[in-house]
């Protein structure tokens, strides 16, 4: 070939490499826009799902051809949304709730047989000449005489008994023995262990004021003994009605595509609403009254759920005019923990007031409050004392329903929360639906709450004098 011709060969062909190397650079400039030369498509597999080919893989891509795959967050987020703020709902949703098959919930609960009453009527010892060997034995006027059977050994509490020569005031408690019961009014008919002389006559009954506090104890058989009075429980049915909660988020289309100064989004809101869904939820748990109300516009009845504070079983009263003494103190954590009580790890919640009564009281060797412990996902103050420990916490729904000076301890093993339709959500379309250009969301959960266990739990309520 002549040089002539392969430089002009070679000069063509470097012109055709040029160009082609500008197209390329020309394309690399508007690989941007890439997308513009693909088809966007969605594919289905070889075997099974599909295939997104052309377009990036949004959410909306995701909920529309596989609906399952994301999952809503609204279940784990609502145990952590503000938990100090609703400690019954929050620890009731840490236990779990029960499926309830129906808005109508029967449970059974066993109570224990009480273990005190009071003299409704006072027996009065008689002069020392006047005594028989009948006031050997007296017959008690309680103000509950079933709680006593036949061989029961009973403490009269604050009425001292006598030494061996029933002379010499003792330091024990007077002590009765019931050997049988009046057949009429059930009334004890007791003798008496460490009893009174009065005259000649030895083991005399002595004077019992009326509202006098009489402890059962335990029987005592004789030797021959081969039977004692019978004791039986039944559990007794209760129930609570689930009520519906719901609450709805929306927001229109321009407010979401409208520029913020600040971030504000559809997920700031739900936490909002997912907030004061769960106060409003709280008080309900708490103060709520079962019972059916009919909608007279809606022409439906509407279940309200009854609230645990009416379902304890305990009481305890303090004077607010002399403040919360630590003697108060002491005083409620021994009926809280005793007398068949439940747990001795319970929870305390009460009223700005009330917490703050606590907090001015100083600390004894009996009653300890400074140590500070996590439970639940909440952050409680711990009271330890002989009888048992209390985990201590404001409530502000007690304040916001105007109880700050009250508070409620609850055994958290005997909180029960019955769900018939468990939380959720569910999103609405309202612009397919012709009604309004908005996202919306719905929340909603059916569900009450139970104490199994009455005695387990206990109210504070202030008293005047």
């Amino acid at each position: 070939m002549k040089a002539e011709t392969f430089k002009k060969i070679s000069s063509t062909q470097w012109i055709i490499s040029i160009s082609l190397m500008l197209l390329f650079v020309l394309l690399i400039g508007n690989f941007a826009d890439a997308s513009a030369y693909c088809i966007a498509a969605i594919l289905p597999g070889m075997t099974t799902g599909n295939i997104v080919s052309g377009q990036p893989l949004t959410t909306e891509l995701t909920r529309e051809y596989s609906p399952s795959l994301l999952q809503s967050e609204i279940d784990n987020r609502i145990v952590k949304i503000r938990p100090m703020s609703t400690p019954v709902d929050q620890i009731s949703r840490y236990k779990g709730a029960r499926k309830a098959g129906s808005m109508i919930v029967d449970y059974y609960s066993v109570d224990v047989k009480p273990t005190k009453t009071t003299l409704k009527t006072a027996y009065t010892e008689p002069e020392g000449s006047a005594a028989t060997a009948n006031n050997r034995r007296a017959k008690l006027d309680t103000a509950n005489n079933d709680i006593f059977e036949i061989s029961d050994t009973i403490l009269v509490q604050g009425v001292k008994g006598y030494e061996s020569d029933g002379v010499t005031p003792s330091q024990a408690d007077l002590v009765l023995y019931v050997y049988t019961k009046d057949l009429n009014t059930g009334a004890p008919l007791v003798n008496v262990a460490n009893g009174k002389t009065l005259g000649t006559i030895t083991d005399c009954v002595p004077t019992i004021p009326a509202g006098t506090c009489l402890i059962r104890m335990g029987r005592a058989a004789t030797e021959l003994d081969v039977q004692t009075a019978q004791f039986e429980s039944l559990p007794v049915k209760e129930q609570n009605y689930c009520q519906i909660f719901k609450m709805q988020i929306e927001q229109s289309t321009l407010q979401k595509i409208a520029n913020k100064e600040v971030e504000w989004d559809f997920s700031d809101q739900e936490e909002a609403a997912i907030y004061d869904m769960r106060l409003g939820m709280e008080k309900t748990f708490m103060f709520g009254v079962k019972h059916k109300v009919y909608d007279t516009l809606k022409k439906e009845y509407v279940n309200l759920t009854g609230g645990i504070w009416w379902q304890a079983g305990k009481q305890y009263e303090y004077d607010p005019s002399v403040g919360f003494t630590q003697s108060d103190l002491v005083d409620m954590m021994q009926m809280s923990f005793t007398g068949n009580a439940g747990n001795k790890r319970k929870v305390l919640i009460g009223g700005s007031d009330f917490i703050g009564r606590i907090n001015k009281i100083e600390t004894a060797k009996i009653v300890e409050g400074d140590k500070n412990m996590v439970k639940w996902g909440i952050d409680f103050n711990e009271i330890s004392s002989k009888f048992g420990r209390l985990y201590v916490l404001h409530s502000e729904v007690f304040d916001d329903c105007g109880m700050s000076d009250y508070g409620f301890i609850f055994d958290p093993e005997y909180i029960q929360k019955w769900s018939h339709v468990p939380f959720g959500s569910q999103a609405l379309d309202l612009k397919k639906a012709g009604i309004r250009n908005t996202d919306a969301l719905v929340l909603t959960e059916a569900s009450c709450l139970t104490l199994r266990y009455p005695a387990a739990h206990m109210r504070i309520v202030p008293v005047s004098e």
